[in-house]
């Protein structure tokens, strides 16, 4: 069976992801700054699922260390989801630079150098899927997702830009635009339920966009339709909303 690695597994999200493909017999890598918060998680799948679940150490930020740490993996994971994402405070990123880059590196450059590594693996061999996490905030720049969103937005085109290069030595690159989500990050706030995916059915997308070799999916079909709107918005009228 493959072996699904999923890089910033601590989350809500990844750990679902986790158990869904866990679930399916994949064998499971987990990867987080973290690592041995996510021995719970070990234990839990390689019992509840009886597949094989390993951790390991890893860092966005430290780029560096993506090399060493891709090359040391063994087994290589046939499917490389990259779940990891910050989101800080908008307006304290707009003001500190240094939460800003943050941000910025996290969502984008730690993605890319993690990813560009992979998808050289899978260029070599001929085959293999990369899965990434970006959001339905990269779809256009708002006052209240400034930095987070222009952040994802790049993650988004990288991906666009990484299936058209992969595709003729047949990697799959799929990309995933969650919306909002009920996770522990999200406690508290008022979240329209009709537009919020829990971390389950953004796992159940997730599998379901690499078992049918899907583009772009949106976990909450609705997004698909209301990003189509806001994007189409005259910028004339669109600069002046409070979004």
């Amino acid at each position: 069976m493959s072996t699904v690695l999923i890089l910033g597994a601590g989350s809500d999200i990844a750990i679902a992801i986790a158990r869904k493909f866990a679930s399916r017999g994949y064998d499971i890598q987990l990867a987080a700054r973290e690592a041995d918060r996510l021995k719970p998680l070990e234990s839990d799948i390689r019992v509840r699922f009886g597949v094989d679940c390993s951790i390991h150490a890893f860092d966005a930020l430290s780029f560096s260390s993506h090399e060493p740490f891709f090359k040391a993996l063994e087994p290589k994971p046939e499917i490389t989801i990259c779940v990891f994402g910050l989101m800080q405070e908008e307006d304290l990123a707009f003001e500190d630079f240094d939460e800003a880059l943050r941000m910025i590196q996290t969502n984008y450059s730690g993605a890319v150098s993690i990813l560009n590594r992979v998808a050289g693996y899978y260029s070599r061999q001929k085959h293999g899927t990369i899965v990434g996490i970006s959001s339905v905030a990269g779809e256009r720049g708002r006052q209240s997702k400034l930095i987070y969103g222009s952040s994802k937005a790049a993650f988004s085109v990288y991906l666009d830009g990484l299936r058209n290069k992969m595709y003729k030595d047949q990697v799959h690159v799929v990309t995933v635009k969650p919306g909002f989500v009920f996770t522990k990050m999200t406690e508290g706030l008022k979240l329209p339920a009709p537009l919020t995916a829990s971390p389950e059915e953004v796992a159940d997308a997730v599998f379901k966009s690499v078992l049918n070799r899907k583009n772009t999916v949106y976990v909450k079909w609705m997004w698909r339709w209301i990003m189509l709107i806001i994007r189409n918005i005259p910028e004339f009228q669109f600069k002046k909303m409070n979004l």
